[in-house]
């Protein structure tokens, strides 16, 4: 049986990951994410002292224990998300522990600029909960300057054992939970940008971390070719 995956608009997304804000380390439980996996995601980054970073899809802020460690006091950490609900929780977790470098903004991750080039870019669960993730990552990847890393980390459906067994309910999960598309395929997206890709591979392939470090030299850091991204997609019916 054929199945085609249909996206949701902006305003949906928001409020599902609005009334879910709560739940999120739930989710970690339910998907059975790797112990340790989103401290991983964050040493493939390389971060240093002082740089700068955007997490895109930040949600509740899990990712920013790792990521305020990484850069230490004198970096800076940018978190988009286009859920109030989650960035409130966010905001909750940075004054609790009185990090005052982490820098919130609630937009469309399409239309967020930082302030300046960034060393780092991380998608963490959340690239395949955009219906519009090529320009996201397009967005994404002209704002990293050259030697910088996109890290993306995220699952998939198991490419042995009888994973493909799995997507109908996979995809029934998703649709009832985190809105996740099942169908597209991240890291060939990621593997398409010039400069050196590489992937790991974590709980017999179901999850995975992929890099991108951009090209130091004779590259256009405010450019992205689109064009570089084709194959199907799964369009709204």
């Amino acid at each position: 049986m054929a199945y085609q995956w249909v996206d949701c608009d902006r305003q949906f997304i928001s409020q599902r990951y609005d009334r879910i804000a709560g739940l999120i380390p739930i989710f970690d439980w339910l998907f059975f994410l790797p112990p340790g996996l989103r401290r991983m995601a964050v040493e493939r980054l390389d971060l240093r002292a002082g740089d700068g970073v955007l997490e895109v899809g930040c949600g509740t802020g899990r990712n920013f224990p790792h990521l305020h460690h990484a850069v230490g006091a004198s970096g800076q950490v940018f978190g988009v998300d286009l859920s109030a609900g989650m960035l409130a929780k966010a905001r909750e977790l940075r004054h609790r522990e009185r990090w005052t470098n982490i820098e919130l903004t609630e937009c469309d991750a399409v239309n967020y600029a930082a302030p300046g080039p960034l060393d780092g870019v991380l998608f963490s669960l959340s690239y395949n909960t955009m219906p519009h993730h090529l320009a996201v990552l397009a967005q994404a990847w002209k704002q990293l300057r050259p030697g910088g890393r996109l890290v993306l980390m995220d699952s998939r459906v198991p490419p042995q054992f009888g994973g493909a067994l799995f997507l109908p309910f996979g995809r029934w999960l998703m649709k009832h939970t985190l809105l996740g598309n099942p169908y597209i395929r991240p890291w060939e997206d990621l593997a398409r940008l010039p400069g050196e890709f590489e992937i790991w591979e974590f709980l017999l392939g179901a999850y995975y971390i992929c890099r991108v470090t951009k090209p130091e030299a004779n590259v256009d850091p405010t450019q992205v070719p689109l064009e570089a991204f084709e194959g199907p997609e799964f369009a709204a019916a």
